[in-house]
Order: structure tokens, then C-alpha cells, then sequence
């Protein structure tokens, strides 16, 4: 029996920044400009794009914002073939023993030691959303995609806040192998 149906969101490589990398990338002092707000309340692409620089290739993202405590790039396993690297599938902020990068701005550029996961798949959900699907914060469930490459997703991480709104995020490479985008409802098991 299904407890209800999340809507999809498919993440492409992507880099939160740090307020000092930040200032050292694009000028002391800069503020990021909002592209487009994302489905979670306050949080926007930016127009900002830098380069990141892996040992053997490199990819230019977009910057996604607001600052955060501390340097993240999201990119996918296949992304981490190209740039030289073995991202772990972390969650989000969990940058430990996790692969580094050169990241290169308009103005300057850094090094980071670490920094570079492939997010773990995980759904947000607001606090009533929660409430509706039967589950708590950090609970560990299976999602299902109907339709010709049809499968199920285990290990997906819950996220319950009061300012979260409901979308399960994927990477593009497991979004590809459902054959699903942006939207999709999928199955919550």
C-alpha cells in the first residue's frame, strides 16, 4: 500500500559557495543575483557561474543560492568520471574524506580539499506533509516510478521541516534511468 504520491525534481551539477569563496570568486563584498527561485522556499539559481577543475576535466555550473556555511559541489557519479573523481553519495552538508577541486570565478579562484558528493536521493517535506505520508524526519523509505523503465528507489532520506515544500530530488543520471522529469509523481511505498 502507497502513502501517496511526491512530485519529482531532478538535479543537474551544481555548486553552493561560501560567503569567503564568494568574495575571493567574484569581489569582495558580492552579492549572488537570483536567476530563478528553486522549489524550496528561499532557495534560487543564480546568474553567477564558476568552472570547477578536476584532475582530469573540468565542467562550468551554475552557482545556487544563498551562501552556505561551507563549499559543496553537487555533481552526479557519471560528472565525477569526467572530472577525475569518486564522488560519495552523501547527504547534503556530509563533505567529509569527500574529493576536492579547483574552483575558478571572474575575479579569482580557490582550492577546496573536499567538497565534491553526489547527493544522496532524499525528499522534502513540509511538516503537514509529513504528518499526511505517516513519516518523520530522517526516516528511510522506497519510491516508486510507474511506467516503461519503471523501478523503485530504496534508501530515499526524508527531510521534514516547516519551511521545506514537498519534492523528492533525484540526480539527472537516476532521473535519465527512470526515463522521468521534472514533476513526475512518483509513488511513495
Amino acid at each position: 500500500m502507497s502513502k501517496g504520491y511526491v512530485p519529482v525534481g531532478l538535479s543537474n551539477r551544481h555548486v553552493h559557495l561560501s560567503k569567503e569563496h564568494i568574495d575571493i570568486l567574484f569581489g569582495e563584498g558580492y552579492e549572488l543575483t537570483v536567476f530563478k527561485d528553486l522549489s524550496q522556499p528561499g532557495q534560487f539559481a543564480c546568474h553567477e557561474k564558476i568552472e570547477v577543475v578536476g584532475p582530469k576535466g573540468s565542467f562550468t555550473m551554475r552557482v545556487l543560492g544563498p551562501a552556505r556555511n561551507e563549499t559543496q559541489i553537487e555533481v552526479s557519479l557519471a560528472d565525477g568520471f569526467t572530472l577525475g573523481v569518486v564522488p560519495p553519495v552523501r547527504d547534503s552538508s556530509d563533505l567529509a574524506d569527500s574529493p576536492g577541486a579547483k574552483i575558478v570565478g571572474p575575479k579569482g579562484e580557490v582550492f577546496i580539499d573536499k567538497g565534491i558528493i553526489a547527493a544522496a536521493r532524499h525528499i522534502h517535506m513540509h511538516t503537514s506533509d509529513a504528518e499526511q505520508f505517516g513519516v518523520q524526519d530522517k526516516d528511510i523509505v522506497s519510491v516508486k516510478v510507474e511506467g516503461k523503465r519503471g523501478l523503485v528507489f530504496d534508501n530515499v532520506l526524508v527531510r521534514v521541516h516547516k519551511s521545506y515544500a514537498l519534492e523528492m530530488h533525484l540526480d539527472i543520471d537516476e532521473g535519465n534511468a527512470a526515463g522521468i522529469k521534472n514533476g513526475d509523481k512518483l509513488i511513495v511505498l
